[in-house]
Order: C-alpha cells, then sequence, then structure tokens
C-alpha cells in the first residue's frame, strides 16, 4: 500500500476459502532453485508449485535437475512430481540468448507420460492448464513455454466467461473459417506465431490455421477430430519460427504424419541453425515476414 506501506498481495486475498498463495524471488541459480522446486513439490504433492525462469534460455543452467529428476524421476525411483515451469520462449527480435527455451530438449526427453509440455496462445487456456495441473490426480512435470509478447497482444485476450466455464483446449480449429469444406490447406503451428499467420490467414479463404496448445502427450484424438473438419484439405504443413532442427518441428515430424490419413506433411520455418536466433531485430523481422509468406506460398 503506498500510502501505509503495509504488503497486500491480490492473488491471496480473492476469498475467504481460497488455498494459500505465496511468491519467493529465488536467488540467481537456476540450478539450486529449480532443484528445492521440485524437492518441495515432491514433499508437499498437494501443493501447485511453479518455477518461472526470467527468460526460457535461463534454464539451461538447471538441465542436470531436468535430466536426473524432472524428466526421470518417476521410471527411475517411482518418485513423482507436478512441479510447473514457465519458461518465457518465442522469437521476439530480442537475439540468441533469449529465445532459447529450447523445445526441442523437451519433447526429446518425453516418453512413457513422463510429462506434459504446452504453449497455450490464450489466458483462458494457460488457466485452465494450471487449473487442470492443480486439480489433477496424476502428478507429473509440466512445462509452459509462455512468450512475453503474448502478455501485451491484443489479440492474446479471452472473455470472462472462458475462465469460468470450458477447460483446456489441447488443439484449436480456425475460428475464422466459415466453410470447412472450402479449405484446401491447413496449417498447424504452436505459439505466438499463431498470430502472425492469423494475420495473414484473412487473405486465404482455403487455409485453416490450427493451434496444437499441447505438444507432448499428443493429442492425437483431439487433433484427428479437428483434422476432419476439413476433408478436401490435401495440403497439410507444420509452421514454426524456430529454425529447422529446433522448436517443435523434430517431434512432430516424426509422430504426426501416423494422424494425418495418408495427406504428407510439409514444414516451414527458419533454416537449421546452430544458434537460436538472429542478434539484429531488422534480421528478425525479415525472417519472420519470411516464414509468414512461406505458409502460405501455393
Amino acid at each position: 500500500d503506498r500510502t501505509t506501506g503495509a504488503e497486500y498481495v491480490p492473488l491471496a486475498n480473492l476469498g475467504p476459502d481460497q488455498a494459500t498463495f505465496y511468491v519467493y524471488d529465488s536467488l540467481l541459480s537456476e540450478y539450486a532453485a529449480l532443484g528445492f522446486e521440485y524437492g518441495y513439490s515432491v514433499a508437499r504433492p498437494d501443493a501447485l508449485v511453479l518455477w518461472e525462469a526470467q527468460f526460457g534460455d535461463f534454464v539451461n543452467g538447471a538441465q542436470t535437475i531436468i535430466d536426473e529428476f524432472i524428466s526421470s524421476g518417476e521410471q527411475k525411483w517411482g518418485q513423482r512430481s507436478s512441479v510447473v515451469m514457465l519458461l518465457p520462449h518465442g522469437l521476439e527480435g530480442q537475439g540468441p540468448d533469449h529465445s532459447s527455451g529450447r523445445p526441442e530438449r523437451f519433447l526429446q526427453m518425453c516418453a512413457q507420460d513422463n510429462m506434459t509440455v504446452a504453449i497455450p496462445t490464450t489466458p483462458a487456456n494457460h488457466f485452465h492448464l494450471l487449473r487442470w495441473q492443480a486439480l489433477s490426480p496424476h502428478h507429473r512435470p509440466l512445462v509452459i513455454f509462455t512468450p512475453k509478447s503474448l502478455l501485451r497482444h491484443r489479440a492474446a485476450v479471452s472473455d470472462p466467461s472462458a475462465f469460468t466455464s470450458g477447460h483446456f483446449a489441447p488443439v484449436i480449429a480456425d475460428p475464422k473459417v466459415a466453410d470447412p469444406n472450402a479449405v484446401r490447406r491447413v496449417v498447424l503451428c504452436t505459439g505466438k506465431v499463431y498470430y502472425d499467420l492469423a494475420a495473414h490467414s484473412e487473405e486465404h479463404s482455403d487455409t485453416a490455421v490450427v493451434r496444437v496448445e499441447q505438444l507432448y502427450p499428443l493429442p492425437v484424438t483431439e487433433l484427428d477430430g479437428v483434422l476432419a473438419l476439413y476433408p478436401n484439405a490435401s495440403d497439410v504443413r507444420w509452421v514454426q519460427e524456430e529454425a529447422a532442427n529446433q522448436g517443435a518441428w523434430p517431434f512432430m515430424a516424426l509422430h504426426l504424419p501416423e494422424h494425418l490419413g495418408g495427406r504428407s506433411l510439409k514444414r516451414v520455418s527458419r533454416p537449421a541453425s546452430s544458434a537460436p536466433a538472429v542478434g539484429s531485430h531488422s534480421v528478425h523481422d525479415y525472417e519472420q515476414q519470411q516464414v509468414v509468406e512461406q505458409a502460405f506460398a501455393r
């Protein structure tokens, strides 16, 4: 309070019967901080424990914790955790070091339902994902990539009713398609690149832009259901802003084709690169525009 100096946490004062809410700033050691949060989540399975990196690349210093505990603790020791990792990730013109949440690393470690990996694009879907994590009887780690630019993107909004009803949607069909039978091309994507594609799709009524909000476990039932909405679409493309050897493409190239009903899958992305992103904002904007244009190229 700016008058009295008293501390007030709005999220801790939502209602008289709400759960306890705490916020802690950790020391700048990802290895130590994430190790602590993992251990706390194991000791307190009833708590929703979230660790947020300043940027996705800040988790790289905790890779040992991810490899040894988060991805494999249940298989090695039967030790279950529902820790949540919030990793700001997305190519946003801020250079390579702030574009390296490395979703490809997490997806490479995914097997045997050991964790959930998601990139929600709406506030309501993000809320329902966290709510599901808190209430689910199945305790497994959750990795959420959270592009910072969506915090201020005018299109990344949800109606209040979307929070008070509904549920997490692992796949979202194109809301702009008026006639599904007229769709000849389906563009699959994940994360903030959807909003770039959606803005461009108004010029292409024969294209549906579909969001895959959950990457692992791959939501095959929901994905099959959405693809069935477009029976005349023979052209399916996976579009990502990351380089070809990064992002979700290596995982999707391995697992998606068997769910496309014989339709081929094409990749649209930046070329393979040893760095996550370029260091120039103008070059970034040019590359991003090229990706969007290639997504709709005939």
